[in-house]
């Protein structure tokens, strides 16, 4: 889901040759960016003498293509998105986990989503981050109460201040519930009302954009709102521009995971067990929530005892109960209708 930063890449890479005569031991990982972080990764390389070879991938398709391309046990470690891991078990390629080492028990109940990380009872993969979908806005350019009702949002009286996140799930559910539609609930039926709202949206907004291009628009004010961003758009931002912010609409917001498992022909199994252990520890859920590529809420509550008051302020720490509770799920349709989904989508690019 989330992107791009190619000097911390080129950091990492360096400090990965400056320690690889020293390692023992090397495991490799197909990631998203948030885990390439040097505070990330270096604690559990030195605590087990390893180097982690980390490849940053985006979107599943094609980290199971690159895997489908790669010789068995070369790689050790899966971070995926929580609604995808069913396309891994059902491919083969992840390893059942040991239920008793992961401690889901100390996690937000909300996220450890057996549905999504289990099948017939067995888990293969663990919830490691969360966030939002939702509003990300510019708090001296736009009226704070409008971004509590997402029709006022995409508005007359934001037309061409806004960039919509380019990803058809999202997007589509912040119109269902606009439209007071449950994600989980949306049919073939609710296409076409679904297709004027997101009209409405498309037609209000500067922009459809990944990434990159919707946080570079918000921070130079090219655009006011990003519909579609959150706290992992702006996060690493108030820093330095704390006007940028995110906030949750009365109607809710989409909730988003990232999972993390074993590969199934890793030839480290017990390692890569560890390093997925280490990932959903406290220490490492805190390093990996304000990771400095995205930031998220970590699935374990214990790393609050290693966030900082501004850092947890910044997360809204203290409001997740009440996130949680007005969260929906990423729409998860069946094969045709996310088909039409996708049509749908792709009619509201060209209009």
């Amino acid at each position: 889901m989330m992107k791009r930063t190619p000097l911390l890449l080129m950091s990492t890479a360096l400090a990965g040759l400056a320690g690889a005569a020293q390692a023992t031991e090397e495991l490799n990982a197909l990631v998203w960016c948030d885990h390439t972080d040097p505070a990330l990764i270096e604690p559990f390389e030195a605590k087990f003498d390893v180097k982690v070879n980390l490849r940053e991938y985006e979107g599943t398709g094609a980290a199971l293509a690159l895997l489908e391309q790669s010789r068995p046990g070369d790689w050790d470690v899966l971070v995926v998105d929580g609604i995808d891991v069913f396309r891994a078990v059902e491919a083969g390629i992840l390893a059942p986990l040991p239920a008793a080492d992961l401690p889901e028990a100390d996690f937000f109940p909300e996220v450890v989503m057996e549905a999504n990380n289990t099948v017939d009872g067995t888990p293969y993969a663990v919830t490691e981050k969360f966030g939002y979908n939702t509003i990300s806005y510019n708090a001296d350019k736009v009226d704070a109460a409008d971004m509590q009702d997402l029709g006022k949002v995409w508005s007359d009286k934001y037309s061409g201040k806004i960039s919509i996140y380019d990803y058809y799930l999202p997007v589509i559910g912040l119109a269902a519930m606009a439209d007071g539609i449950k994600t989980t609930d949306i049919t073939a039926a609710d296409l076409p009302a679904l297709g004027e709202t997101l009209g409405k949206m498309r037609s209000a907004a500067a922009s459809v954009a990944g990434v990159v291009a919707a946080q570079t628009a918000l921070a130079t004010g090219e655009v006011d709102i990003v519909v579609g961003g959150g706290e992992w758009l702006t996060a690493v931002l108030e820093g330095e521009q704390p006007n940028l912010t995110w906030t949750i609409p009365d109607q809710g917001a989409v909730m988003w995971s990232q999972s993390i498992g074993v590969l199934a022909d890793s030839e480290q199994p017990d390692l890569a067990l560890e390093f997925v252990k280490y990932i959903v520890s406290p220490e490492g859920q805190a390093r990996l929530a304000t990771s400095s590529c995205f930031w998220g809420m970590p699935a374990n509550k214990l790393a609050g005892d290693h966030l900082t008051p501004d850092q947890k302020e910044t997360l809204r720490w203290d409001s997740q109960p009440e996130y949680l509770a007005k969260a929906q799920l990423y729409p998860a349709p069946d094969a045709d209708l996310d088909i039409e989904m996708q049509d749908l989508w792709l009619e509201t690019l060209q209009q």
